[in-house]
């Protein structure tokens, strides 16, 4: 066979086209933050902005890389007390995977963990607190965790902790993908 031949019959190689209209802050994933005091705090618990950008004097905005875990927490109060906690962790997306539209995250996220109520939210920040004294960064913990600590926060079950050795088999099974 011929390579003109070869070349006719080969599958032909991905196109590029259709992420040939998309500008470089497409691939980003913008999150609003925000602190009035005593009214409301909407801000990051963890995760690593490429960039923050000061919108005013309440508001902020930080930018994330595809792929890049964070978690927002958002408190809010009236004259009578708290209204409202909840604590949300995250993955940005890649132009190509599905998003969950979330308020305040443009263009949206893969939403790990989603949790309301005072009570629940304490649980899940005793849990960052914990791995972050086994020496863990949060945003490098396995994605597969948050949804467990999730899960088990719906099923109201006990919460499983961080170890070591999930860590490791985290990493382990990161680097063969």
């Amino acid at each position: 066979m011929s390579n003109t031949a070869q070349a006719a019959t080969a599958a032909p190689s991905p196109s590029s086209q259709p992420l040939a209209g998309l500008t470089g802050s497409a691939l980003l994933t913008h999150v609003s933050l925000a602190y009035v005091e005593q009214r409301i705090n909407l801000y990051l618990r963890f995760g690593h902005p490429a960039r923050t950008v000061q919108l005013d004097r309440w508001r902020r905005c930080a930018v994330f890389l595809p792929t890049a875990i964070f978690c927002r927490i958002r408190w809010e109060a009236n004259d009578y007390g708290t209204t409202r906690w909840q604590l949300m962790v995250m993955q940005a997306c890649t132009p190509l995977d599905a998003a969950q539209r979330i308020p305040g995250v443009c263009p949206g996220a893969r939403i790990l963990l989603h949790t309301e109520g005072e009570r629940q939210v304490r649980a899940v920040l005793e849990k960052i607190d914990v791995i972050e004294v086994l020496g863990f960064d949060p945003a490098d913990v396995s994605p597969a965790y948050w949804r467990t600590l999730g899960n088990r926060l719906a099923a109201r079950l006990p919460l499983p902790d961080y170890s070591a050795e999930r860590h490791a088999a985290w990493l382990a099974g990161r680097t063969l993908q």
